[in-house]
């Protein structure tokens, strides 16, 4: 633990918060996007624009934000007196954010499908998917504020 954090937990804290929304908002639009991809044909113009966008919501904002997120959730972590390492709480709300992560690389492995046409899966496999980032995410406020045990 680095007391010299202490100053600083404020910011990172609220840098933690940006950075997890946005991430977030990368989590529940990407496979929308891959809903909407699976409705046109491969290599069509539509197509092409669907994997311009896919590629730079991914590269250029939720993978900044996932790495962002955790940088500023580990310097909490090392902030003297912000984590009880006892409390099952922490434990639960870390498998939900590696859930989180991991979900994030399903995301990136269908990109590159869709990317090289090569998507075997239906929409509804998609509307799916849109949901377990919400849930994960309910764990982790849940387990955050509530602090249920």
């Amino acid at each position: 633990m680095i007391e010299g954090f202490l100053p600083f937990l404020a910011w990172f804290k609220a840098l933690h918060v940006m950075s997890l929304i946005a991430w977030m908002a990368g989590l529940f639009y990407l496979p929308r996007l891959f809903v909407y991809h699976c409705q046109v044909a491969p290599r069509s113009a539509e197509s092409e624009r669907f994997k311009i966008m896919e590629r730079k919501l991914l590269r250029q904002i939720m993978t900044p934000a996932m790495i962002c997120t955790f940088l500023f959730g580990i310097l909490l972590a090392l902030t003297p007196g912000t984590v009880d390492w006892h409390a099952g709480w922490w434990y639960t709300k870390i498998a939900g954010v590696l859930g989180l992560a991991g979900f994030h690389g399903a995301c990136a492995s269908w990109r590159r499908q869709f990317q090289s046409d090569r998507n075997t899966r239906p929409e509804n496999f998609y509307r799916a998917a849109n949901e377990i980032p919400t849930v994960l995410m309910m764990v982790v406020v849940i387990m955050v504020i509530v602090r249920p045990f």
